[in-house]
């Protein structure tokens, strides 16, 4: 009987020694051990659960992949010009410093330079294909270069440019260029997830991330006619006139233009849509220019103070802050002081969508103008003339 019980003890405390190494070691193998707190465990890493149930990888390649093919690096190279009769611009030395060439009897007076943008693979066809770029990218280029994924260097020749919404349109003669699908801007929502694809500072083709943060920005000061889409996926230099692009890897928008205090990114970003992009793009080449209505006014917005000294009963609509003499404004009984409130019949809010209303006005129609004069509402009809082509301020 005391044998049994020896036996009975150590069989006791080797089992107890087992279970406390056991627990020591893996303590997730404790059919005892409680959660401080119920967790639900994800088994599968780096995939998400879609909205069916099913697991998907949490990863944009396909995106990325379909995408990228369409993108390209722009490189251009212009003439600087040195100041007229710079004390040092007949010295050899500092000539050879800053690439100005020395011809002898001529020596001339400009330094070549050279930038680096992206641009979006819009169009292909058998001989070669259309890229849409931002106009500062192209602007007095002298010579332009894309160079594609596959290792081609090709150069391009300007179709045209509109410098008012900072867009541009190459030609390039190559085969097997691969064209973005175009996706639509318009139905676009804040939150969605957005690719910038382009090659910022030089380093190569880069995809980041990010979220459309707005829409429909304006008043950035940058173009004449803004309609931007913002995102804090990374956009830097070099990443202008690259593509902006949703899940599926179709074009929302062209990537122009960013808000930094320091030359990099700050995660405001902006882009020009695509359903903009396209009718810019095709225009500039069916006529090599954009056309744009035109009648002569500065605008200005109706503010609560303005509302009040006009005797308003609405603070909306553009007021008519100058008149151009002789200009499609005069010529149809415009006046300095008059609310435009709507044009074609339809409302209009402010002075941006006063001049976007009528910039996309055909010239040599008639359009009828709502306007307030003296606390009464009148109609004018006005001839649209044609915008003068701008001059770059870039």
């Amino acid at each position: 009987m005391r044998r049994l019980w020896l036996v009975f003890a150590e069989f006791v405390t080797v089992t107890l020694a087992v279970i406390f190494v056991v627990t020591l070691i893996r303590p997730d193998w404790n059919p005892w051990r409680k959660n401080i707190v119920e967790i639900r465990q994800d088994g599968t890493p780096g995939s998400v659960i879609g909205v069916s149930g099913s697991v998907s990888r949490a990863s944009y390649a396909e995106a990325a992949s379909r995408a990228k093919v369409s993108v390209v690096n722009v490189s251009t190279s212009r003439a600087r010009a040195l100041p007229k009769g710079h004390p040092l611009a007949g010295d050899p030395l500092f000539r050879r410093f800053f690439g100005v060439p020395d011809d002898g009897d001529n020596p001339g007076e400009e330094a070549e330079t050279s930038s680096l943008g992206s641009g979006v693979i819009v169009n292909a066809d058998e001989t070669g294909g259309y890229v849409l770029t931002n106009d500062h990218v192209v602007a007095n280029a002298k010579e332009i270069r894309l160079s594609f994924g596959d290792g081609r260097v090709l150069p391009a020749k300007l179709v045209g440019t509109d410098p008012d919404t900072d867009l541009a349109v190459l030609r390039v003669n190559g085969k097997g260029l691969k064209p973005v699908t175009f996706g639509q801007s318009d139905k676009a929502q804040v939150g969605d997830v957005v690719l910038a694809i382009g090659d910022p500072f030089g380093f190569g083709q880069t995809v980041t991330m990010g979220i459309i943060s707005a829409l429909g920005r304006n008043r950035l000061g940058v173009n004449r006619y803004e309609n931007f889409i913002q995102t804090d996926a990374a956009i830097n230099p070099g990443n202008s006139g690259g593509a902006l692009v949703d899940i599926n890897g179709n074009l929302l928008g062209i990537n122009s233009v960013i808000y930094s205090r320091t030359g990099g990114s700050l995660g405001i970003g902006f882009a020009i849509p695509v359903s903009m992009a396209r009718d810019v793009m095709e225009q500039i080449i069916k006529d090599g220019s954009v056309t744009r209505g035109f009648i002569g006014i500065s605008p200005q917005d109706v503010t609560a103070e303005l509302a009040d000294s006009l005797k308003l009963s609405v603070a909306r609509g553009s007021v008519v802050s100058s008149v151009n003499r002789g200009s499609p404004a005069d010529k149809g009984g415009l006046k300095t002081g008059d609310v435009i409130v709507s044009i074609d019949g339809k409302p209009i809010q402010d002075s941006v969508a006063a001049m976007a209303a009528i910039a996309a006005l055909k010239p040599g129609t008639s359009v009828a103008f709502g306007v307030i004069r003296n606390q009464k509402e009148t109609t004018l009809n006005i001839e649209i003339g044609k915008r003068p082509r701008p001059q770059r301020t870039r």
